[in-house]
């Protein structure tokens, strides 16, 4: 199983950034695709998710309206389409896959990509 993050980088205030995460190893079509981010001295925190069919999403509060999550089944690929960009967005962003592998519910987590805003 292989997760691979790419796209960050340093952006001005106000700027966009598209990342995408590559998948591997598994059945992507059928994972719940998220992405999280972690910015120093702060705890782990979901930016957004998408179900398997991506029917259906779930934003932070505080990126509504800003982010928008996507994903290419046929890819095995998500997105997260970042617009707007505070410097409070700053952190390493990671991509989560949640979903049965084998007969058990696996949490997958790639290695993060490093998203730094400047002002």
């Amino acid at each position: 199983v292989q997760l691979v993050e790419s796209g960050g980088g340093l952006v001005q205030s106000g700027g966009s950034l598209r990342l995408s995460c590559a998948a591997s190893g598994f059945t992507f079509s059928t994972y719940v695709m998220s992405w999280y981010r972690q910015a120093p001295g702060k705890e782990r925190e979901l930016v957004a998710r998408m179900n398997s069919a991506g029917e259906n999403t779930n934003y932070a509060d505080s990126v509504k309206g800003r982010f928008t999550i996507s994903r290419d089944n046929a890819k095995n690929t998500v997105y997260l389409q970042m617009n707007s960009l505070k410097p409070e967005d700053t952190a390493v962003y990671y991509c989560k896959a949640v979903g049965l592998y084998g007969l058990k519910l696996q949490g997958f987590w790639g290695q993060g990509t490093q998203v730094t805003v400047s002002s």
